[in-house]
């Protein structure tokens, strides 16, 4: 039986698993430059990272519709013949997917990268044998936004026949504690992921590096 607080966990994936930011804004400099938009600064490049993709191609960067899904196809074929890979798991993240699996905690991520290019990484990083399921945005993103992901991993999770009663989200980004909020799913704060410390208003629980999320997630450790 399970000592965790929390019934079960879902994780965000860019910035709390991944640090994946060099991948993501190499592709997007390419693609900005593939079809002649100007490529924003370096740290605007890195605010992009985490939030749904093509609302960052509407609304930050101000394309129509026609733009914005043009933008999405270059971009993802770039990403994902040269920029999924070019990232690594924080260190420490592997220990505490695994302790809190060994645990008997049922875990999912609930991330805004649609779940092929996600899934894609876990299996390169070998987490996928320490998660119940790989849940993020459909690949053709009608579900991106994080409440709607979120909803997903928990009706997932449901299915499976987990108690979802006590749920959790640790993330990095303010999308990720508002639309944790909107189920009324606490979030603990990754403060070594890309979020500006301002952006863990709202979170129950703040950790420093992965590590520091077992003493909160897991306050008991089994033998």
């Amino acid at each position: 039986m399970s000592t965790s607080p929390f019934s079960v966990i879902l994780f965000d994936l860019d910035g709390t698993i991944s640090d994946s930011a060099p991948g993501i804004t190499e592709s997007l400099t390419y693609t900005f430059r593939e079809l002649g938009v100007p490529v924003p600064p370096p740290a605007t490049l890195l605010s992009f990272v985490g939030p749904p993709i093509l609302d960052t191609f509407r609304q930050a960067m101000g394309m129509d519709e026609a733009l914005a899904e043009r933008t999405l196809t270059v971009y993802r074929e770039h990403y994902l013949a040269h920029g999924a890979l070019d990232s690594r798991p924080f260190p420490g993240m592997g220990e505490v997917l695994r302790t809190l699996h060994d645990a008997g905690v049922p875990l999912s991520t609930a991330t805004s990268k649609p779940e092929t290019p996600a899934t894609y990484i876990l299996e390169h990083y070998r987490f996928t044998q320490y998660l119940d399921f790989i849940t993020g945005a459909s690949d053709d993103e009608v579900r991106s936004a994080k409440a709607d992901v979120v909803a997903e991993a928990l009706r997932r999770l449901a299915d499976a026949g987990h108690d979802v009663s006590r749920p959790v989200l640790v993330g990095d980004r303010l999308h990720d504690v508002e639309g944790a909020a909107v189920h009324g799913v606490p979030t603990v704060f990754a403060e070594w992921g890309y979020g500006a410390p301002s952006e863990s208003a709202g979170t129950i629980a703040s950790a420093a590096t992965p590590l520091d999320l077992l003493p909160i997630l897991l306050p008991i450790r089994l033998p």
